[in-house]
């Protein structure tokens, strides 16, 4: 036995789960690692394990109780080692919107209860109550940088010339400001079906399980609504994609529609072309090409947001050096 299966297995004596049955369940693209642990008597909990220093599950056991205060439905925490990395946590079961949308079920109503959720939890006067990071232009300009550290360089094997970087961040200083045209609110960062959960028993958006929020920021509003509907990883249709952005609006009149629409298309220009960057060192570094599939979708979205007049700036580095024909995904054997 491992030393930190060793450590796990007193944690759960500890903790009442000696001797439980324990299944693996699907994970994320962290260090982190899930079981469902099950007991004689019919009961179930989730164990995270989060080994330090690769993970903090402090920010997720802040999190989750927060968002519970606020009557969402993260998964209520029943013990925690903050030292070793181990959290015992309520078992959110297994439907999850992905494969629920996936299998054809009513995606529009899935979606609409997401949404509702995001317009519940920005309506929340204490939704900001909570110590997280301010998603500021330094941290987005940040992440924007990550497609010249991995894809641009898998793509032509050469790192980008300091010009380029110098211009690429100069006109991201220049358009973000604008994306703050927006309330900010607690935004949780990777709100996408994935990371949703089901919950057929409970009532109203408390049906929407909220999974993988550990990262939440406070910033524009605008952030969590491109994850949900610009999704990395699926088509949303387009119809559907402006049905809800009508229906938030709907629920925010005072909302300026204009201001809303370049905040809007600079987070998700903002985030896609991260992605392009995260999914090709997922590739590179961690051994994970299947990401590169999502790339012609990302590309797709990104030439959708720059297409706002508010991106000028980024569109034009793009078209230059990152004219159409570069716009591919980078060779597996090459990322690697």
């Amino acid at each position: 036995m491992s030393e930190r299966e060793t450590l796990i297995e007193d944690f759960l004596a500890r903790h009442g789960w000696a001797g439980a049955a324990r299944r693996p369940i699907a994970g994320d693209a962290s260090f982190r690692r899930y079981e469902r642990l099950s007991n004689s008597g019919g009961s179930s909990v989730v164990l995270m394990d989060a080994p330090p220093p690769h993970e903090d599950v402090r920010p997720y056991l802040a999190l989750a109780r927060h968002l519970v205060a606020l009557g969402l439905s993260a998964p209520r925490v029943y013990a925690a080692d903050e030292t070793a990395g181990l959290l015992l946590i309520e078992d959110l079961g297994d439907a999850n919107m992905a494969a629920l949308v996936g299998r054809a079920e009513d995606a529009a109503a899935l979606y609409v209860l997401a949404l509702d959720t995001l317009i519940a939890l920005h309506r929340h006067p204490r939704a900001r109550a909570i110590a997280v990071p301010a998603y500021d232009d330094a941290r987005m300009l940040s992440e924007a940088m990550v497609l010249l550290d991995w894809y641009l360089p898998a793509l032509t094997g050469t790192p980008v010339a300091e010009r380029a970087r110098d211009d690429y961040r100069a006109r991201w200083q220049a358009v973000l400001p604008l994306a703050r045209g927006v309330p900010s609110s607690l935004v949780l960062r990777d709100f996408f079906p994935d990371n949703l959960m089901l919950l057929r028993e409970r009532a109203g958006v408390a049906a929407c399980g909220l999974l993988d929020f550990q990262d939440a920021v406070i910033g524009p509003v605008t952030y969590d609504l491109v994850s949900l509907l610009e999704d990395a990883r699926r088509d949303v249709p387009a119809e559907l994609q402006a049905t809800l952005i009508e229906r938030y609006l709907a629920a925010f009149p005072a909302l300026e529609r204009q201001a809303f629409a370049a905040s809007y298309a600079i987070m998700g220009a903002q985030r896609n072309l991260r992605i392009l960057g995260v999914f090709t060192r997922l590739c590179v570094r961690d051994g994970k090409p299947w990401y590169l599939d999502h790339i012609p979708r990302l590309w797709r979205l990104i030439e959708h947001d720059t297409a706002h007049p508010a991106l000028e700036p980024v569109r034009e580095w793009l078209a230059r050096e990152l004219p159409r024909e570069m716009r591919r995904v980078p060779a597996r054997e090459a990322a690697r």
